[in-house]
């Protein structure tokens, strides 16, 4: 456990002081661990040579719309998919199952000729729209979904509850590790989703923080690393405190239903 906290620990220790040194320091030998003084310069450069704010405005409006789209409706299919009764319900959810198989990158060139085909290039809906289905999230809910207690929504459902009160006051209140788990996955989608957004967007002020390494990048070359180290923690640094909130519950969420057929 200490080694292989310490191989995946030392690269983000590295990053993060490596981001307040100066070129010489990160030049010199011996290694140089600490920085010599905690000076945002490196930040203050990134910001001064990209739009920092609006990037990382623009990830984190994506990120929080785009996964909670994913979530709801992951939540409404498996939801269906348990409690419905409808033609061909199992092979439709063979389908949702089958496109987990299917490599993103497929998908690319038919995505990108749909959202340029109807203007959507350079535009948020562009980014969000192609990837707002989740098989992987419709799967683990109705995993989960299918160890809920029956006689609870039976007793809802006694006492008038439609299927949208069940879902939100009864499925929901209980699914809370498995919906964490799923919230989890698809905030680091689509925090980290760097070849979509790079072949739709081209405008500075519509790109994302994973994009804009790249602009930082183009724009002041590869020599320069304390500032392309000091925009990289601005794009990792959000991410891992997310992780950090919900990892109590990935576990249980991801485990949830492993025994149900």
């Amino acid at each position: 456990m200490i080694l292989a906290t310490v191989v995946l620990g030392a690269p983000l220790i590295w990053l993060a002081l490596a981001s307040f040194k100066t070129p010489g320091e990160l030049y010199s030998l011996p290694l140089q661990w600490l920085p010599g003084s905690l000076d945002p310069a490196n930040y203050q450069q990134a910001a001064d040579t990209i739009p920092l704010g609006r990037l990382l405005a623009n990830s984190v409006g994506l990120t929080v719309v785009g996964a909670g789209l994913k979530v709801i409706l992951g939540l409404g299919c498996a939801y269906g998919l348990v409690y419905l009764d409808f033609p061909f319900k199992k092979v439709l959810f063979g389908l949702v199952i089958a496109t987990l198989m299917i490599p993103p990158q497929i998908t690319i060139i038919p995505n990108y000729t749909l959202v340029a085909s109807l203007g959507w290039l350079n535009t948020y809906q562009g980014i969000l729209v192609p990837g707002l289905a989740s098989a992987f999230g419709t799967f683990l809910f109705r995993q989960h979904f299918l160890t809920l207690p029956a006689s609870i929504l039976e007793a809802a459902e006694l006492d008038g509850a439609g299927h949208w009160r069940k879902l939100w006051r009864f499925v929901v209140p209980m699914s809370t590790p498995t919906i964490a788990a799923v919230t989890l996955v698809s905030v680091v989608t689509e925090w980290n989703d760097y070849l979509w957004p790079f072949l739709v967007i081209d405008r500075p002020d519509k790109m994302t923080l994973p994009v804009g390494l790249t602009l930082l990048q183009n724009i002041d070359g590869m020599t320069n690393w304390g500032v392309l180290l000091a925009a990289t923690v601005v794009v990792t640094l959000p991410i891992l405190i997310v992780f950090l909130v919900l990892q109590r519950r990935l576990v249980d969420g991801l485990t949830a239903g492993a025994v149900t057929g």
